[in-house]
């Protein structure tokens, strides 16, 4: 990809993004404004599939609700997306999990590890690039101020 284009898309990225894999139970908080108010939603499942990279990256959640599969895909930058909460860590050996849709009940159940805690500072911090410090003009001494000594 161009520099520049990456350059534009780095200013888009969020600096701070939750570590979370496929089959990973995740509660997602998006901000939904309706007229002047404006209120945070959560929408939990099951991380069904992440794709693309960069500013474009999104990932596919799915749950359960009412007895019928519902599948929401989010765009990992939005600025409409508040929060990303690891609430499991599942064990799945696919990197899309195309299998569980269409199931209800147990059968779109993934396993999840045993034991293993889900620590809420399990945070990806995006590098920026380093500049190098700009450094300043150095100014010569003013000479206004100084008496002239004239010479005749």
């Amino acid at each position: 990809m161009h520099s520049l284009v990456e350059k534009v898309e780095k200013k888009h990225m969020k600096k701070k993004i939750s570590k979370f894999d496929i089959g990973d139970q995740v509660k997602v908080q998006t901000k939904i404004i309706e007229g002047e108010k404006e209120r945070s939603q959560a929408y939990q499942g099951t991380v069904v599939a992440r794709s693309g990279k960069g500013v474009s990256e999104t990932f596919t959640v799915s749950r359960i609700s009412f007895g019928y599969a519902n599948e929401k895909v989010f765009q990992l930058h939005s600025p409409y997306i508040t929060n990303i909460e690891v609430l499991g860590k599942g064990v799945v050996r696919r990197a899309k999990l195309n299998y569980l849709r269409g199931k209800l009940g147990k059968a779109a159940k993934v396993r999840m590890q045993v034991g293993k805690q889900v620590v809420a500072e399990d945070v990806v911090y995006v590098e920026e690039e380093k500049t190098a410090p700009v450094e300043e003009a150095k100014q010569e001494p003013n000479t206004e101020d100084k008496p002239s000594e004239d010479k005749e």
